[in-house]
């Protein structure tokens, strides 16, 4: 493969990373809100971050593209805090990647946090445990296949994400190209051999990111694979 590929790759690979770990740290909190509350904003919530599963994504890169534009509000401040404006750069690609990706890491652990119940979280209060170290020595490890699922669920989203990709970043090569948009570019120029390396590679690599949440869910079921 060229080098232009390779850099493809790297940055696919850095954003689906640093996108994971993101949806993470603010999909845990959220889900156990989610899970938890009986407050009327649950169906809203709920609705606002299911919203990227039914939007098309170019509809969504287009928002986020004027936003973070130079007369949108956060763009704006961006400019104004000395940042520059996050369109068209791997910051950019990295924010519209963490909302696109959020109902892929919020549904799973809120799943989870479900079908744990209230049973857990009451026992450890019997124990004298407070709130939050019953979250994390009780609640986090029963949660750990969903937490699990939405990990992977968010990583290979991340690496297929292609019309928010494209429209907040462009395809700047060694900047915002990532494999999606170079497989997009060689299919424009009409080089389909390109094309097809790094769609087969694709292809592969979605398969083994997907086996496990099949074993995961068989072993939860109570089957062993």
């Amino acid at each position: 493969m060229s080098a232009a590929a390779w850099s493809a790759i790297q940055l696919t690979l850095q954003l689906s990373t640093l996108t994971t770990l993101c949806l993470l740290l603010l999909a845990t909190p959220l889900a156990w809100w989610l899970a938890q509350t009986r407050s009327r904003w649950r169906a809203p919530v709920s609705a606002l971050v299911t919203l990227p599963l039914v939007l098309p994504p170019t509809v969504l890169g287009f928002y986020l593209l004027v936003i973070l534009g130079p007369e949108g509000p956060l763009g704006r401040l961006t400019e104004a805090l000395g940042w520059g404006l996050l369109s068209f750069s791997f910051p950019g690609l990295l924010l519209g990647s963490v909302i696109y990706s959020l109902p892929f890491a919020v549904q799973p652990i809120a799943r989870a946090f479900e079908s744990i119940g209230r049973r857990p979280l009451e026992v450890a209060a019997t124990l004298r445990a407070r709130p939050l170290d019953a979250f994390f020595s009780v609640t986090l490890p029963l949660a750990r296949p969903g937490l699990v699922t939405a990990a992977i669920l968010s990583f290979a989203h991340t690496v297929g994400e292609f019309g928010v990709v494209l429209m907040i970043g462009g395809n700047i090569p060694g900047r915002t190209q990532v494999v999606s948009t170079q497989i997009y570019g060689h299919v424009e120029a009409m080089e389909y051999a390109q094309a097809h390396t790094l769609a087969a590679g694709m292809l592969a690599f979605s398969f083994i990111m997907l086996l496990p949440l099949y074993l995961i869910k068989r072993r939860s079921d109570g089957v062993m694979p």
